[in-house]
């Protein structure tokens, strides 16, 4: 185990040029390519670095489902709109309800809106 730990300070302490140098002569005495081991790992490293959580969303009315009057209720509950500007933007969807809210504030539109017949969709 010494042996390896001593190995691996040796390669760590390599210049860019002596770390190529190796790699061409390790190529050369077992006849593989570092390019195939790095294609390999190059997905899962690729992968590796996990995306950040979405904190902020829009809530997009997309359809009223049948059930325009009962969705524009929700969207004036929700949006403090009056009832023409609700009913408008229930009869352009899709449409933006909210824009910029937090993931709980996002999920409980999404409920009342498909609780009214409507649909959501979250972006």
């Amino acid at each position: 185990m010494a042996d390896i730990e001593k190995l691996v300070e040796q390669l760590s302490s390599l210049t860019v040029l002596e770390a190529a140098d190796l790699a061409k002569a390790l190529e050369e005495k077992w006849g593989v390519s570092a390019a195939a081991a790095v294609a390999v790992a190059g997905p899962a490293a690729a992968a590796a670095p996990a995306a950040e959580e979405q904190t902020e969303f829009d809530v997009i009315l997309t359809g009223d489902g049948g059930n325009k009057i009962a969705v524009i209720k929700e969207v004036r509950a929700i949006t403090a709109l009056g009832l023409t500007e609700a009913k408008a933007l229930v009869e352009s969807a899709p449409k933006a309800i909210k824009e910029g809210v937090n993931k709980a504030e996002a999920e409980e539109i999404k409920a009342k809106i498909l609780a009214a017949g409507g649909t959501v969709e979250l972006k």
